[in-house]
């Protein structure tokens, strides 16, 4: 870690357990909100406080604990809501192992990674209660995503239940009461922050799914290293978009922000994203490439559709000379652009896959600071990420520092010096679960061996170049990174999203590139006509492949495509599925 960057650190607030995160922010900030939460769908914010979020952990815990739960495994699934967070703590915080499952799993998938976890418990979302109805659990709790009380004063209701299922509010209304009467097992159990709390699974797929096991230490020091390249204020708001079982959302954009004193919000839906946005003037947002790339091209589209997209880009210019200049009027001269978003914005975050350093800069010149970070669910999940004191948009194709408490080389490097990237630090997994074999391959003398692909400039700022089993290699030798190649070819205003793969031809040729390329056809027919047929596509597709090829060296230039007319199936991160598309 340079020296430089040290001493640009923030100061973090040492926490050694997620509950004694729970309880210090509660100290700290009792009266602030913790989340925003809805009544009902399309109703207000209403705001929940951090003493309210700590009673009613406390209360679920307690009584999970009351119900001979303790040490066990407790799976919850379902959309992103406030007792779906709360659980995850009750659990964590004393009760047993959380096993956070994907809610777009099928039935089987789900059914599969319940009996490999061992899970004797369930949370749901109530939109789970016809797929959980049949599974051998003895509890199967259902929770709501609406109505959550904004009022400690406000009694918890009875709630009715169907037989064989029981209630998130009514176990907090029990918990409660075992509270008053005194009952403190939950609060005052010690925690030990090396011992496995978090079961994450990797893949849902039947028989391969690998259980990764996380402990309160490695989220804790990811928290507080993120914190200390990244400020986040007590007053920000966060809206929570990603999927909740997700180590980064979860890790950034749930447990971080409850470390800093800030709020959540949980949104309604992908095409919400904006409203919501307006109604938490929200002033952070953590998402992935795909929403920042969608929103970036919203932007544009919009001020196209207007005729104020030269006034836009003189705008820049302007805005980029005053900044050499230290004068900072971004909010003024771009606030049509921040009022779409809420006025707030101010920090965006992205991860989980590669982004289009020009969305970056692009967002940069609009005067909202963008960061990314890299990581992986075994390392809970933060490697590295882009400090917000250092040059992001210079240094837009990077993912940043390593993270302080870690260490990072690059093994087996070739002659650009690209080679697998390997980190060890108090954040990587304790191992799978249940898989010693396959722990031993990814974890070596305290070093985990990530799979990807990437190198270190001056600086030590990482850049990834995509994974180790993706690589194409022609007959020359030469490496062929798809990630890097379907960025460029993403950058066509004709087409969608992409998939580069190798194709083997004659001996003389050897591997090739090919891809399969889903046209944006939406664009196409606004500005072709609804009439611009399948041919034409073709064409027009086959034209922009030729323009990209110009511009590539010879071994990178794609020799076959193929039009897709659906969308790629992704994980629900929206990253593609490589090896299943």
């Amino acid at each position: 870690m340079s020296e430089q960057l040290e001493k640009m650190y923030y100061p973090v607030r040492e926490i050694t357990s997620l509950k004694d995160l729970l309880n210090s922010s509660a100290d700290l900030f009792a009266e602030n909100p913790a989340f925003l939460v809805k009544k009902e769908r399309g109703a207000e914010y209403g705001s929940i406080q951090y003493k309210q979020l700590k009673r009613d952990v406390d209360a679920l815990g307690t009584r999970l604990m009351e119900m001979g739960l303790t040490g066990t495994k407790i799976a919850i699934i379902g959309e992103n809501c406030y007792q779906w967070i709360v659980t995850y703590l009750a659990v964590v915080n004393g009760t047993g192992v959380v096993v956070p499952l994907d809610k777009e799993l099928n039935r089987e998938e789900i059914a599969n990674l319940l009996e490999t976890a061992e899970c004797k418990t369930i949370f749901y979302t109530d939109s789970f209660e016809e797929m959980v109805r049949d599974f051998p659990l003895p509890n199967k709790v259902g929770m709501q995503m609406y109505g959550d009380r904004t009022d400690l004063a406000e009694p918890l209701p009875q709630i009715q239940c169907n037989e064989g299922f029981l209630s998130w509010t009514n176990l907090v209304r029990e918990g409660e009461a075992l509270l008053d009467g005194g009952d403190r097992r939950f609060q005052d159990l010690e925690l030990d922050p090396m011992e496995m709390r978090m079961l994450l699974f990797s893949s849902g797929t039947t028989g391969v799914a690998k259980g990764i096991m996380l402990c309160h230490n490695n989220i804790v020091n990811n928290i507080m290293d993120t914190c200390r390249i990244v400020k986040v204020h007590p007053h920000d708001r966060t809206l929570s978009i990603l999927p909740i079982h997700h180590t980064f959302e979860c890790t950034m954009g749930m447990l971080l922000i409850l470390y800093c004193g800030a709020s959540a919000a949980f949104y309604e839906g992908l095409k919400y994203i904006a409203k919501n946005m307006e109604e938490a003037q929200a002033s952070v947002l953590i998402g992935v490439p795909l929403i920042f790339e969608s929103i970036h091209s919203k932007i544009w589209k919009q001020a196209e559709k207007s005729g104020k997209d030269k006034t836009l880009r003189k705008a820049i210019k302007v805005n980029r000379f005053l900044k050499t200049l230290g004068i900072n009027v971004e909010r003024k001269i771009f606030a049509t652009v921040y009022k779409s978003f809420g006025g707030k914005l101010r920090m965006m975050v992205t991860g989980a896959a590669a982004i289009d350093p020009n969305v970056i800069r692009g967002f940069e010149d609009l005067g909202i600071r963008m960061l990314q970070g890299y990581g992986l669910t075994e390392c809970a999940p933060l490697v590295t990420g882009t400090p917000d004191t250092g040059d992001t948009y210079k240094k837009a194709g990077s993912v940043g520092v390593v993270v302080s408490t870690g260490e990072l080389k690059i093994i087996d490097p070739d002659e650009d010096g690209i080679g697998e990237i390997v980190f060890r630090g108090p954040n990587v997994m304790l191992g799978y679960y249940n898989m010693p074999e396959q722990t031993a391959e990814v974890l070596k003398d305290g070093w985990f061996y990530t799979g990807d692909l990437g190198f270190l400039d001056d600086q030590n700022w990482l850049y990834i170049t995509g994974r180790k089993k993706n690589v194409i290699v022609t007959k020359t030798g030469k490496n062929i990174y798809p990630e890097e190649v379907e960025i460029y070819v993403n950058r066509n205003r004709y087409i969608q999203e992409s998939l580069v793969h190798g194709v083997e031809e004659t001996v003389e040729e050897g591997t090739t590139v090919g891809i399969q390329i889903r046209p944006a056809y939406d664009v196409i027919y606004e500005e072709f006509g609804a009439d611009f047929d399948e041919n034409k596509i073709y064409d027009l597709i086959k034209q922009a492949v030729s323009e990209i090829n110009a511009k590539m060296p010879i071994y990178k230039r794609i020799k076959k495509f193929s039009i897709r007319k659906d969308e790629f199936i992704k994980t629900t991160t929206k990253k593609i599925k490589r090896h299943i598309n």
